[in-house]
């Protein structure tokens, strides 16, 4: 099977795009209005941009009708947004957060977690996931779709702190991914879960390359 996409229509009864790029972390992204209404919600398109400084992205589609997302315009607006870590005990609250609730509500009014604020701003972060990051907001950039829901804003920002809670730290000072369990978003409404990790090592790479890929930031 095959199809241009741009030109025909799917010949399945569901779009395999989103299933093939898989598994997408999560963005559950906290933010606040000028207004000062605490929002937080789930983006399945975010990822890291560098790590020096470290730099993250991520994009919100439109709604239907043309409105912009929440956590676009208080990243705007205000200038910071936090990410905090989707995780599988926390997978019950990331989902109700994904409603689509007026403006002037927030989403932590109806999730079960622990508000604390960020360092840089009066920004709302989830206590419970064990690691999250003070993005401080850089630029926009808005791609045009065929539709308005099609329409995208990508968001690039810097990372100005980052959170860890000690308790996913090992005794050599790397994450506990499997004991974290991060959830990922995969195509339909399917999510999967991180519970195993295995080492691959590039071979014939010099010890710098290799000190860059396993995340020590002092490389000779």
């Amino acid at each position: 099977m095959k199809y241009a996409p741009h030109l025909q229509p799917c010949p399945l009864p569901f779009s395999p795009f989103k299933s093939c790029t898989v598994p997408r972390p999560i963005g559950w992204l906290s933010s606040v209005s000028v207004d000062g209404v605490e929002n937080i919600a789930p983006y399945s398109q975010w990822q890291n941009l560098t790590f020096d400084p470290p730099m993250v992205m991520f994009s919100a589609n439109q709604y239907p009708d043309g409105r912009r997302k929440d956590t676009v315009i208080n990243a705007e607006q205000t200038g910071w947004f936090v990410w905090n870590m989707a995780t599988y005990d926390l997978r019950d609250a990331v989902n109700l957060s994904a409603m689509a609730l007026p403006s002037n509500e927030s989403e932590f009014d109806r999730i079960k977690v622990t508000r604390e604020y960020a360092d840089n701003a009066p920004v709302p972060m989830v206590r419970e996931s064990p690691c999250k990051f003070e993005c401080r907001y850089l630029s926009t950039h808005r791609l045009k779709g065929r539709s308005a829901v099609g329409t995208i804003d990508i968001v690039f920002a810097q990372v100005e702190k980052i959170h860890i809670a000690d308790h996913v730290i090992t005794a050599d000072g790397r994450l506990d991914i499997a004991s974290i369990r991060p959830i990922a978003r995969m195509g339909y409404f399917d999510y999967a879960v991180i519970d195993r990790t295995f080492e691959m090592r590039v071979p014939n790479s010099d010890a710098g390359a290799q000190a860059g890929l396993e995340g020590r930031p002092d490389v000779d």
